[in-house]
């Protein structure tokens, strides 16, 4: 009988073992890491959210103001309410003359400085007119009122009223204490 020679062993299971173990390793890093980043994530939107709301403070404190304001006294600038009667075209939030004649609150919960300026959307100060180019829309009846003689019967026709409505813009801004900031607008139409 003959005898076979005896092979060395190759050893092949460590080598894919340890492979495979690495691949293993890496993969749970990255799921860790993808954790913490979704955690990171889910927290600044959260803390963007209550900036936005804080924002909001100083958007109905323009409203407010705003309502109850005479409304002759729209045509000029009114410093200490954060008001101006004209704005720039090419002015962004980022254009520093935009904040120009801005007023300041302070939110009471969290004690942070939130700022706001209302715009009037015309292009200089005094009262409309074909001079003073502002942006109008005509205002709807605010009332429901039998139909007057020559209106349409129509459920959808408009009914509009003989005086327009200005626009005004009011932008608020707040820098939060981790570096974040949040600027907020919202557009409000009132009759002259």
């Amino acid at each position: 009988m003959r005898q076979r020679a005896q092979r060395p062993q190759r050893g092949i299971a460590l080598p894919v073992m340890l492979i495979m173990l690495t691949v293993l390793l890496v993969s749970s890093i990255y799921l860790l890491r993808s954790t913490t980043s979704t955690t990171l994530t889910t927290s600044n939107l959260a803390y963007e959210a209550a900036l936005s709301k804080s924002a909001d403070l100083a958007l109905h404190t323009a409203f407010d103001w705003l309502s109850g304001v005479d409304k002759g006294l729209l045509t000029q600038n009114q410093a200490a309410n954060g008001y101006v009667a004209t704005l720039n075209p090419a002015w962004t939030v980022r254009t520093p003359a935009f904040w120009d004649g801005a007023a300041t609150i302070t939110e009471p919960v969290t004690n942070l400085r939130i700022e706001y300026v209302i715009h009037r959307l015309c292009t200089a100060t005094g009262a409309y007119n074909a001079a003073n180019s502002c942006t109008l829309t005509s205002a709807r009846r605010n009332v429901s009122a039998p139909t007057q003689v020559g209106d349409s019967l129509s459920s959808d026709a408009p009914a509009y009223q003989d005086k327009p409505q200005l626009h005004y813009v009011v932008t608020a801004r707040i820098f939060g204490t981790r570096g974040g900031n949040v600027v907020n607008q919202t557009v409000i139409m009132m009759g002259p």
